[in-house]
């Protein structure tokens, strides 16, 4: 299996390269030394060689300084693990790889920006939990999660709105909180799944939902028009059908629940970002970098 490490290297290197071209290269992932100086701090470790060459003024920062705790929370139920795939490669992910390269890109970036990240991973219950941290060993213990849960392959049910409000609990200290989920629930379940959403808005977070969908395939319905049998991953039911003859209503179900999980969101002030996996990571990388400006 690929590197995810290096992997999320290529897609933030990437990213770095198409933001000096964009009108989002303002934001700096590369000041990982040097923070913007505040008047009427000490002077003392202003760098002034930085100073010369851009007029502005630059603090050096230290190892041990973190401006920003990140909590990704990841969804691993079986829908997540959809569509199947063979081998891991940008061009042709999953919903589950796609969030787990995702995950990683960020910790490349957090880490040159001197953050701190945490991590869930749950599935009917919290899988896992780490506490957000900056060191390098931290890290390279949330990579190896990360490629674990690449090497699933049993079922897997969720219970979401259960589990959000466990990890609530256990996120006490303020941070960026990002939850990758396609949030294919049960419907007689969705206000608490919106009562679990709204629970981790406790203690002053800010919450971003990256809806994590495959656009072609879960949105449009794009199969070709032969008979298939379409199988619950999570249930196992199964039904036979002609996608064109029930194409047209699946599409507006979608988009109604798609715009349902929207106005919620913005009801209890979570940033809502629909994420078509088939469309790069870099919807996710700025969502990152604008928050990170706000949260700061």
């Amino acid at each position: 299996m690929p590197n995810i490490k290096l992997l999320a290297r290529q897609v933030v290197e990437g990213f770095i390269t198409g933001m000096h071209k964009s009108p989002f290269h303002g934001f700096s992932v590369e000041f990982a030394e040097h923070r913007l100086y505040n008047k009427g701090e000490s002077t003392r470790h202003i760098d002034w060689k930085l100073f010369a060459k851009t007029e502005k003024l630059f603090v050096k920062r230290y190892e041990e300084e973190t401006n920003l705790r990140c909590h990704i929370i990841i969804d691993n139920s079986s829908s997540m693990h959809y569509p199947p795939r063979e081998k891991l490669t940008l061009d042709s992910l999953n919903k589950i790889q796609f969030s787990v390269i995702a995950t990683s890109a960020l910790s490349e970036i957090l880490r040159r920006q001197r953050d701190a990240i945490g991590l869930s991973i749950y599935t009917d219950k919290i899988d896992f939990f780490a506490p957000s941290k900056g060191s390098e060993r931290h890290r390279r213990m949330l990579l190896h999660q990360l490629e674990d849960i690449l090497k699933q392959k049993n079922i897997q049910l969720t219970n979401t709105y259960k589990v959000l409000h466990q990890i609530a609990e256990k996120i006490h200290k303020r941070s960026l909180i990002f939850l990758f989920s396609d949030m294919l629930q049960d419907d007689k379940k969705e206000e608490e799944l919106f009562e679990a959403l709204q629970h981790l808005k406790y203690n002053k977070h800010e919450v971003v939902f990256f809806h994590i969908f495959d656009g072609k395939l879960e949105k449009d319905f794009d199969f070709e028009n032969s008979p298939k049998k379409f199988v619950d991953v999570e249930t196992g039911e199964q039904i036979s059908l002609f996608a064109e003859n029930i194409r047209q209503n699946y599409k507006k179900s979608v988009e109604k629940y798609f715009n349902k999980l929207k106005l919620k969101c913005m009801q209890y002030k979570i940033d809502y970002v629909p994420v078509d996996i088939n469309k790069g990571f870099d919807q996710i990388l700025i969502a990152y970098l604008i928050r990170r400006q706000r949260f700061l």
